[in-house]
C-alpha cells in the first residue's frame, strides 16, 4: 500500500489494490533503481492528498504533470517551493487573481495556503523525470487520477472543478455538472504566447468559485 492519507485510502481502496496501479508503482520504483531522477521526491508524490483529506475538498484545480526542474515540484499542481523561480503559468494565475479579487501578487510560488483551505491541487500525472516533461505519461497515473476525479464527483456535493486548457477540459466527462460547478478557461500558459489575449485573463475563476461555495476560499498568498 502506498503512503496516502487514510481518507483517500478508504475511498480509493479498490483502485489502490488494482493490478494496474501496482504495475504503475513498480514502474516508478524501477526507473528510480535504474538511476532516473524522479520528481517530486517520494514522500511528496501524494502531497495533494495528504494536504486535503477527501471530505475537505472544496475546489479541484487540475494540472497535467509536475515541473521537471530540480527542487521545483512538491506534489501540488502549479506550485513550486519557496525560493524557486515562479513559473510563467503561475505568474499568469497570480495576475488573474489580482485582477479578479485584488489580491497582492506574491513573491513566491508555493500554494500550500490554498491546499490548507480545501483546494485540491491535482496533477493528472504525479511523477516526472528530470528535464523530461511528460516522461511518465501513459504509464498509469491518468487511470488513477481519473478515478480520483470521478470519485470526488460521485461521492461529494457542491465542489468547484477548475479546468484550464484542453487537457484539463478533456476530463469534464468525469464530472457531474448537475451537482458541481465546472469552470473552464484556456490554460494560463497560453497567455505567454497570445500576448495576454488567449482568454484566461478575465475568466474570473476565483470570484466565481467563491460565489458558488458555502464557505469561500481566502485566495490570498501571504
Amino acid at each position: 500500500m502506498v503512503d496516502i492519507h487514510k481518507s483517500w485510502a478508504k475511498v480509493l481502496q479498490s483502485e489502490l489494490e488494482s493490478p494496474s496501479f501496482k504495475e504503475l508503482i513498480a514502474f516508478v520504483k524501477q526507473r528510480k533503481q535504474e538511476g532516473a531522477t524522479i520528481y517530486p521526491p517520494g514522500k511528496e508524490i501524494f502531497k495533494a492528498f495528504d494536504a486535503v483529506p477527501f471530505q475537505q475538498v472544496k475546489v479541484v484545480i487540475l494540472g497535467q504533470d509536475p515541473y521537471h526542474g530540480e527542487g521545483e515540484a512538491h506534489g501540488l499542481c502549479f506550485s513550486v517551493k519557496k525560493g524557486k523561480r515562479i513559473p510563467p503559468s503561475l505568474r499568469n494565475i497570480y495576475k488573474e487573481l489580482n485582477a479578479d479579487l485584488g489580491c497582492a501578487i506574491p513573491d513566491h510560488g508555493e500554494l500550500t495556503a490554498w491546499a490548507d483551505q480545501g483546494v485540491f491541487l491535482l496533477n493528472s500525472i504525479l511523477t516526472v523525470e528530470h528535464k523530461s516533461p511528460a516522461s511518465h505519461k501513459g504509464k498509469g497515473w491518468e487511470v488513477f487520477t481519473d478515478k480520483v476525479i470521478q470519485t470526488i464527483s460521485e461521492e461529494r456535493e457542491n465542489v468547484v472543478f477548475i479546468l484550464w486548457g484542453a487537457y484539463a477540459k478533456s476530463k469534464k466527462g468525469l464530472i457531474d455538472d448537475q451537482k458541481h460547478l465546472v469552470l473552464e478557461a484556456p490554460h494560463p500558459a497560453a497567455e505567454v504566447y497570445a500576448g495576454g489575449k488567449a482568454g484566461f485573463f478575465g475568466s474570473k475563476p476565483f470570484s466565481k468559485a467563491n460565489a458558488f461555495l458555502a464557505e469561500p476560499v481566502d485566495w490570498r498568498i501571504v
